[in-house]
């Protein structure tokens, strides 16, 4: 078999686990963050286990583009900024923001990590890099990537506003779990996981991609699932939670 092959085999497969990783995380939270159980294994501390999770999709995909066949396209080298702008920030900021008391990440879950940046760094970058058929310069300010850049920006935008939102309640509080009421969080509980989703749907139109929409669909497998966990986790935790307020879309999730 080769590289191709195996590629198009890769790709169809990972839409099958993105399903089938909805289905699970609806019924069990993957166990990190506030949602840590016992009997998960070895764990490490936060900081050095998002760094581990996070940095190979940051490396690789600049190692794909290294690599590829057409490292003096303009718009390729975009798409490689774009993907660094979140992928540089997850990996080697948002670890050392993570305050002393962040807990522990079974080494499982840094594992499982690991490996999904692993496949879906290679889908996309081996893509774009190597297998498109191109992309022109006027690209650039065609539809799909004028509407997927857009929106990239918009989510990338809401994601930090609302990681920094948080930290920055934790702080002033002192707390370790905050109840936001202000902005955006006044609708949903998970303002920050919209975000995340609405950076990859840009991405996937942005690049008009099979690999990119396999991208967007495990982001909303994983994220959907945790953002109702939180949501019910919130209204068990802090007295007279708003009954209205939903996890992730207003009025309907």
């Amino acid at each position: 078999m080769d590289e191709s092959a195996f590629f198009d085999i890769l790709l169809r497969s990972w839409f099958v686990l993105a399903v089938v990783m909805f289905v699970v995380l609806m019924v069990r939270p993957a166990p990190y963050g506030r949602h840590a159980t016992s009997g998960w294994g070895p764990t490490v501390r936060a900081r050095p286990g998002w760094l581990l999770m996070e940095a190979p999709a940051s490396l690789l995909f600049l190692l794909w583009f290294l690599t590829g066949s057409r490292t003096d396209s303009v718009v390729l080298v975009v798409f490689l900024l774009m993907w660094q702008a979140h992928y540089v920030h997850r990996a080697f900021v948002y670890p050392f923001t993570l305050g002393s008391t962040a807990r522990p990440i079974p080494v499982l879950v840094v594992l499982f990590g690991i490996l999904f940046n692993v496949v879906n760094t290679f889908l996309n970058g081996r893509y774009l890099f190597t297998y498109a058929a191109g992309y022109g310069v006027e690209w650039l300010s065609g539809w799909r990537f004028v509407g997927g850049a857009l929106l990239f920006a918009a989510g990338y935008a809401l994601n930090r506003y609302s990681d920094m939102a948080l930290r920055r309640a934790r702080i002033a509080s002192g707390l370790r779990y905050c109840r936001m009421e202000r902005g955006i969080f006044r609708y949903i509980c998970c303002p920050n996981y919209l975000g995340e989703i609405v950076i990859w749907i840009g991405w996937a139109i942005a690049t008009w991609s099979l690999a990119g929409l396999s991208f967007a669909v495990w982001t909303a497998a994983n994220l959907m699932p945790r953002a109702r966990a939180h949501l019910q986790w919130c209204r068990e935790y802090f007295d007279d939670y708003p009954v209205g307020r939903r996890a992730l879309i207003p009025g309907i999730w």
